[in-house]
């Protein structure tokens, strides 16, 4: 059994407002193993990212692992990396994890930029190469980040590491429709890969920037692809829990990982 917070919060523009709301998140974490927040909680998006990122080793990852180590909980969280100097000044994408002694275990920078329905990620941030399988709170978890879960190939991909959870986490753009993609594509990772899946987005904030990212909707979903748990659009931390029992249930139930051909 693995205890999770799903960490639902409001994303501002100004990096030290967002570590002050992700230590407020963990202070009422309590009891879960591994606390997951959306991307880009270091800040929203927009041209400030590439003057705001900081390396991994900067404030806000520092104080994150402060917290984590502080409150004996490992973390998940998106972040921007600076870009290594590259010429085009463009930053990375990150999703960092961390133990809950605080230490650095991973570092998944994003696949797939979201250059689509008007928008161009890939202006002002550099694609990364590699996916990600870390270990974290004794559970070995497949990092997925937004407009990564429109390919699975990348979660079949996190399977063949040997991911035993998903942590897929958002700035979901709102629009037509946008809301049913999201419940749809993290329902369809979790039951096509039979995978328990946590999905974890911004929540909606039009009073500090009315730029129309983050729909909430983080939600636990189980092998079967049910909706176990669901944060709606309101900011919240709530603790859920994954049965790795009732995954070899659903695998025995629905084997369509032994079940591929290639």
């Amino acid at each position: 059994m693995t205890t999770i917070a799903l960490c639902q919060m409001p994303v501002s523009p100004d990096p030290s407002t967002n570590l002050k709301r992700a230590k407020e998140a963990l202070s009422r974490a309590e009891g879960a193993d591994l606390a997951i927040f959306p991307e880009a909680t270091l800040t929203r998006y927009g041209r400030r990212i590439t003057s705001l990122a900081e390396p991994l080793e900067g404030p806000f990852v520092s104080g994150l692992a402060e917290a984590a180590r502080e409150h004996g909980l490992a973390v998940i969280a998106g972040v921007f990396e600076p870009g290594s100097g590259r010429p085009d000044d463009r930053v990375h994408n990150t999703a960092v994890a961390i133990d809950e002694h605080g230490a650095i275990k991973a570092a998944y920078r994003k696949i797939h930029l979201f250059d689509s329905f008007g928008a161009k990620e890939s202006d002002l941030v550099a694609p990364g190469a590699e996916p990600a399988v870390v270990e974290l709170a004794g559970v070995r978890v497949g990092m997925i980040t937004c407009y990564d879960v429109r390919f699975p190939e990348l979660a079949r991909a996190l399977v063949d590491k040997g991911a035993e959870l998903f942590a897929v986490i958002a700035a979901w753009g709102s629009g037509p429709l946008k809301e049913d993609h999201w419940v749809t594509l993290v329902r369809a990772r979790a039951l096509e890969n039979t995978m328990w899946t946590a999905a974890v987005g911004q929540a909606p904030n039009p009073a500090e920037s009315p730029d129309g990212y983050g729909v909430g909707r983080s939600m636990l979903v189980d092998p079967l692809g049910v909706i176990r748990a669901d944060l709606g659009t309101a900011p919240g931390v709530q603790v859920v829990r994954v049965d790795h029992e009732w995954t070899a249930t659903a695998r025995a139930t629905l084997p369509c990982l032994e079940h591929r051909v290639l």
